[in-house]
């Protein structure tokens, strides 16, 4: 290559680099963007547990489910309804811990009960039992319901679809209880 050839590379390349600074400076003098103090489309999970607890909004908290509802949960409509869960959580006696905890036996039983399952500060902290209305309230919203929860999902709005997987986990246990009762 001759001295010709690489000064014909270097100059192209300086050249290229003056433009690129040049657009990017004339483009920040034209441009002023705002921080939003909020995202305008917020991400289930994607905030640190620290951010969740400090910013976390007034809880909506569902009514309770009511006897009627109890009486035609639907175990079997509550397994389908479960699948979405089950990416994260295993329902079987003695299986194991998947992102989250297995559920088996988790209904009436003491929060943060697998003892091998890393899980948030707030889950930890909250203690006693899930009772069936309290797992209701739960899935309804979980980050709204305890901020700093680990888990990412969005909940399930309608009743009777809180009711039927409560119905299967129900079935998930050595001594199910009776929701009727409730």
């Amino acid at each position: 290559m001759s001295s010709f050839e690489f000064n014909k590379l270097a100059a192209s390349l300086l050249v290229a680099l003056i433009v690129a600074m040049v657009t990017g400076l004339v483009a920040e003098g034209l441009v002023h963007p705002k921080k939003l103090e909020t995202a305008a489309y917020p991400i289930a999970g994607g905030e640190s547990a620290e951010t969740q607890t400090a910013a976390a909004p007034a809880a909506e908290k569902p009514a309770p489910i009511p006897a009627e509802l109890w009486a035609k949960a639907d175990p079997a409509k509550g397994a389908d309804i479960a699948k979405k869960c089950a990416a994260c959580h295993n329902f079987d006696k003695g299986g194991a811990n998947k992102v989250g905890p297995n559920l088996y036996g988790v209904l009436n039983g003491p929060r943060a009960h697998e003892a091998s399952f890393q899980y948030s500060d707030a889950m930890k902290k909250l203690g006693g039992t899930w009772a069936p209305q309290e797992v209701a309230a739960f899935i309804f919203n979980p980050k709204a319901y305890l901020p700093g929860t680990k888990m990412g999902f969005a909940g399930l709005p309608k009743p009777e679809e809180r009711a039927d997987v409560i119905a299967f986990l129900n079935k998930q246990s050595d001594s199910p209880v009776d929701l009727t009762k409730e």
